[in-house]
């Protein structure tokens, strides 16, 4: 892939969800992604947490794209599983995913997922998933 950020910035762009919720693409490289989401009231439940489904959209998308990304294309999720540590409270999201294992048709990838704000970084799910080649 000659350009992986100009493909993975065209194909982030391309998700009509992704923009609905006001994700973006941080950074990305030819086996990991970052993804971030300033919060706002609508990610939140009832305690003023961020949602759980916000969260594990968050590091669904991250884990697809650095699997995806490091299979070389168009990928898709196949299975994930996350562990929620701690509510997320803060300014924003970032979660930061990296393949750890390649292989031609597969790859399974960790995510980490951080509540930030002004001066502190917390985890509060770690995500790990299997990314297989779109057929």
């Amino acid at each position: 892939m000659e350009d992986i950020q100009a493909f993975a910035r065209q194909v982030f762009a391309s998700q009509p969800f992704s923009q609905f919720i006001g994700a973006e693409l941080t950074q990305s490289s030819e086996d990991s992604a970052e993804l971030t989401l300033v919060i706002q009231g609508h990610h939140k439940q009832q305690h003023g947490f961020v949602h759980g489904g916000v969260i594990s959209y968050l590091a669904d998308n991250a884990i697809t794209f650095a699997g995806g990304l490091a299979l070389g294309g168009n990928a898709l999720t196949a299975e994930f599983k996350i562990n929620y540590c701690r509510p997320a409270v803060g300014l924003h999201l970032v979660a930061r995913a990296q393949a750890r294992s390649v292989g031609k048709r597969m790859a399974i990838c960790q995510c980490e997922i951080y509540a930030v704000d002004v001066d502190s970084e917390k985890l509060c799910a770690l995500a790990q998933g299997t990314v297989v080649l779109a057929a």
